[in-house]
């Protein structure tokens, strides 16, 4: 399998300072092959310079100055949805005929990832400031306060009307519903496990959706400059590679995927052991756990993978891949069979259907309270 090339190769960043340092980004007109970077046409719409907030004398990573190029989320060229990928597509807010209207919305998206992933590569190797949430196991760092205010500043700014959800926001007490307006669904360090302890599998990850319907996904994995992208209707991409899921539909040739979840009272790790056991006596060739749950889906949608499941995972989780694996070929589904129910706490995701249903035929639900309902 072809790896896709490095964000920094596609963009000219310097990455030979190592992890900690900051890239430097280019200005737009020298960055001819940003294009590639989402598999997308290139126009002069796309050179959208945004300027952010000034940052905190403790982070000397610069602004995003030139990275307009970067975030050129235009039209992906001419390849048309994957079956499964239209399964929940229908209108929408899409746009058609006269152009596509969250097109600003998909650009801005991919700076922002870019510059929060820039803070986060910094901050993985410095000391941390470590909370817990819901339990012992659930970590929040001021990294993921600070990379969450500053995207939400920006959109707030630059779209006032839109709605917000995100993952330390709704820790705090925001509440966590999902209407037909235009709202952002956040998770500004997914993998924050992963980040106290240096371990590198972090991800920021920002969807959006309109009427109750993901319009795009933007995920950026900040230790390996990935930047994995969906729009409905346009494809997915991994930098410059379309993706596409593994079509696998036998149990016993699969690699699945899944997260254990913040609950470790002993009936749901009986649970959780359980389900991991049930997979692998139907002759898995194995399952993983690599602490991040949106990492784990681009790692589906991109045909590294099988199959994902988890119970306990969030919408911020789990709102921009869902756009990526669907549009990657793949199918996203409740742990009963039945549709996805995005603030339900619980996905299967496949490259097949037949994968996705034989996993929820096997598999015991591990009970968590909706998101809606928090």
């Amino acid at each position: 399998m072809e790896h896709p090339q490095p964000l920094s190769a596609l963009l000219g960043l310097t990455s030979n300072e190592g992890p900690a340092a900051s890239a430097r980004l280019p200005p737009a007109a020298a960055a001819p092959s940003a294009g590639a970077v989402l598999g997308l046409r290139v126009t002069a719409a796309a050179l959208l310079l945004v300027l952010l907030p000034s940052l905190p004398a403790s982070s000397s990573a610069p602004l995003l100055g030139g990275a307009g190029a970067a975030a050129a989320a235009m039209k992906p060229c001419g390849e048309e949805e994957e079956e499964e990928g239209a399964a929940g597509g229908g209108g929408g807010g899409g746009g058609g005929g006269g152009g596509d209207p969250w097109k600003e919305c998909l650009e801005l998206a991919v700076q922002l990832a870019l510059r929060a992933g820039q803070i986060i590569r910094k901050a993985l190797t410095e000391e941390k400031q470590v909370s817990t949430k819901t339990s012992a196991a659930d970590l929040v760092t001021e990294t993921d306060h600070f990379v969450e205010n500053l995207i939400i500043s920006v959109l707030k700014e630059k779209f006032p009307s839109h709605r917000f959800i995100a993952e330390e926001s709704t820790a705090a007490g925001s509440k966590c519903v999902l209407t037909d307006s235009p709202t952002w669904i956040i998770d500004p360090v997914d993998g924050t496990c992963n980040f106290v302890h240096r371990f590198p599998t972090v991800a920021v990850s920002i969807g959006f959706a309109v009427n109750k319907e993901l319009e795009f996904g933007v995920i950026y994995h900040c230790t390996e400059e990935r930047l994995y992208t969906g729009r409905r209707g346009q494809g997915a991409f991994c930098n410059d590679k379309r993706l596409q899921v593994s079509k696998e539909t036998d149990i016993s040739k699969a690699l699945i995927l899944t997260e254990i979840g913040p609950k470790r009272d002993p009936a749901t790790l009986k649970l959780f052991l359980g389900n991991i056991e049930r997979l692998l006596k139907a002759q898995a060739h194995g399952v993983r756990v690599i602490g991040s749950s949106t990492l784990a889906l681009c790692h589906l949608a991109s045909g590294a993978a099988d199959a994902y499941y988890q119970f306990g995972l969030h919408c911020w989780d789990l709102a921009a891949a869902t756009v990526i694996i669907r549009e990657a070929g793949g199918t996203v589904i409740d742990t009963s069979g039945g549709p996805l129910d995005l603030m339900s706490c619980r996905v299967i995701a496949a490259g097949t259907r037949e994968m996705a249903m034989f996993i929820a035929q096997e598999i015991q639900t591990i009970h968590y309270r909706r998101d809606d309902e928090n």
